[in-house]
C-alpha cells in the first residue's frame, strides 16, 4: 500500500545539488513526487510510495548529497489521495 509524505529539509541544502540528488535517490527507490527550493533556504517536497522505500528516502534526507549539511528534516504524512500520482515519476519543481 502506497503512502504519501511531505518533507522539508533545512541547513546547507541549496546550491549543493540537493534537489537533483533527492530526485535521483527517489527514482532509484521507485518513489514518485517532487522537490523544490523554498525562499527561506530550505528544500521541500512530497513523495509517495511503499513504506520501506519511503523510510530509506527519509534516512537519505537526513544527510543528503556530500556537499550538503542537513540541520533538520520535517516529515509529515500527507492526506490520502493527495498528489503525486505513482505514474507521474519524480521531478524538480521551480
Amino acid at each position: 500500500m502506497a503512502s504519501s509524505y511531505r518533507f522539508a529539509v533545512s541547513g546547507r541544502v541549496q546550491g549543493v545539488f540537493f534537489r537533483q540528488s533527492a530526485m535521483n535517490e527517489a527514482r532509484r527507490l521507485g518513489l514518485s513526487g517532487w522537490v523544490r527550493n523554498r525562499e527561506d533556504g530550505a528544500v521541500e517536497g512530497m513523495t509517495q510510495g511503499e513504506l520501506d522505500a519511503l523510510e530509506k528516502f527519509r534516512t537519505w534526507l537526513n544527510h543528503g548529497p556530500p556537499a550538503a549539511t542537513v540541520a533538520s528534516v520535517a516529515w509529515d504524512a500527507a492526506e490520502a489521495g493527495s498528489e503525486p500520482r505513482p505514474e507521474a515519476g519524480f521531478s524538480i519543481r521551480r
